[in-house]
């Protein structure tokens, strides 16, 4: 109690911030600082220029006289989360302010475009700065796809003028030749210029781990490699994502396809919640009324429940494939998890039911249903986005990037807890549940 009073007592009599961003400590508080599975207790962690510049014992360290103190007393400290396969529309979009809000509001202090254009160059660099509000952006240039590809030499020449564009990566989408796909693996590696996303079917696993892909998304083209050789599906129907093709698998396949995907140092980003939102039997009516939708527009969202029923409506879908084929890619996230590969946090947003922010706590959820512990699930968005990248983020210790979020409730207890979040700090700066819910009030039930 005395504690208490005492931190009151000091932001009531902090120094008025100068020109000049006052540091920031936040005191008392549980760290979840995510190097380990493990929680340091009353820990007071001061943040000065956007890094993390002390952390220590809250009887040990002193308080900057002009911090901005945030009492973290039964709270718990973790790293900001990363969304690795984001859409993010052009620079000019009236959406960017809503979807920013929302990322930044849920705890995600990093984004991945997965589908870039030339206006988020700039737009990476004012989200860097802070001149525009939101995460931190990483982006892809144009689609690499059938479309926008004619050739071998073409595709090469892409690859090399979005690397001289300052692009952090190529997307793959789907319609490439094989010869296509392999020519624009090897320009990038050659490049040193991450590829990533869809595995084209021409193509197929084997080559993309071959290539060396960074990272394969929405588990895109597993299913497939699992067929039997003789299997009509090669080519056939398979629905969204192969999950048609759920009861012809060789689950026995999976350890092997696993281990493979590790030894080539391929990273997996399954976007579960997408697939599952899509094919599951939850309702129209509970899907409508998810958290989050109430901060998008009601056209956008009556076009997702479009867009289910037409799927359901399907002359070849049938609900008991689908459930399996739930079932099938949540053991590949687990046998993927288990064989050394590596998985990154992402959800596909703002895609079908996926709220920004709100979808990578439901993706969290698929995760630890996959059988991850809620701290495996956690890495995937924290540390290991760090590794991949690399990057800076990702963990509280010191001389890391203050991207973090402080929460009610210890989420290694729970992954629900990551939802209640009592502030964020971005890029340094502190924003309270208060403020960010002020943001999101602007957008409530929106009819744009």
């Amino acid at each position: 109690m005395r504690l208490r009073q005492y931190l009151i007592l000091i932001a009531a009599f902090v120094v008025a911030p100068s020109a000049v961003a006052a540091p920031t400590a936040i005191v008392n508080v549980n760290v979840v600082p995510m190097t380990a599975e493990i929680v340091l207790e009353q820990q007071t962690v001061v943040v000065d220029d956007g890094v993390i510049v002390v952390l220590g014992s809250v009887d040990e360290v002193p308080i900057p006289k002009d911090a901005t103190v945030i009492d973290g007393t039964d709270r718990f400290l973790m790293p900001g989360l990363a969304e690795m396969h984001a859409h993010v529309p052009g620079a000019n979009s009236t959406e960017l302010d809503r979807y920013f809000s929302l990322y930044v509001a849920s705890g995600v202090t990093t984004i991945r475009g997965m589908l870039g254009q030339p206006s988020h160059l700039a737009l990476r660099k004012q989200l860097h700065d802070g001149s525009v509000f939101g995460p931190r952006l990483l982006t892809s240039g144009p689609s690499m796809n059938g479309r926008s590809v004619a050739g071998v030499a073409q595709a090469r020449q892409l690859v090399r003028d979005q690397h001289a564009a300052g692009y952090d990566f190529i997307k793959i989408h789907p319609g490439l030749t094989a010869d296509e796909f392999i020519a624009i693996g090897e320009t990038a590696n050659e490049l040193g210029m991450p590829f990533a996303g869809h595995v084209p079917v021409a193509a197929g696993i084997a080559r993309a781990l071959q290539l060396g892909m960074a990272t394969i998304d929405h588990l895109d083209g597993y299913f497939v490699a699992l067929l039997p050789a003789d299997s009509n599906g090669f080519g056939g129907y398979g629905g969204f994502f192969d999950v048609m093709l759920a009861n012809e698998l060789r689950a026995e396949k999976i350890p092997e396809i696993a281990r493979a995907t590790a030894a080539a140092g391929t990273w997996n980003v399954p976007t579960q919640v997408l697939i599952e939102a899509r094919i599951d039997a939850t309702s129209l009516a509970d899907l409508r009324n998810r958290p989050g939708m109430q901060y998008m527009p009601k056209a956008t969202v009556e076009r997702w429940v479009a867009a289910k029923e037409a799927l359901l409506a399907e002359r070849d879908f049938d609900p008991e494939i689908a459930a399996l084929a739930i079932e099938m890619r949540r053991q590949l996230i687990l046998e993927l998890h288990k064989a050394g590969a590596g998985l990154l946090l992402g959800s596909d947003s703002p895609q079908v039911f996926n709220v920004p922010g709100y979808s990578i706590h439901e993706e969290l959820d698929t995760l630890v249903a996959s059988g991850l512990t809620p701290y495996e699930a956690l890495r995937t968005g924290t540390v290991a986005v760090a590794e991949f990248l690399p990057g800076n983020a990702g963990a509280v210790a010191v001389g890391r990037d203050a991207d973090l979020v402080l929460l009610d409730a210890n989420p290694l207890d729970d992954i629900r807890n990551a939802r209640r979040i009592h502030g964020v700090v971005l890029k340094g700066t502190w924003y309270s549940a208060d403020s960010l819910g002020k943001r999101l009030s602007r957008f409530k039930s929106s009819d744009d």
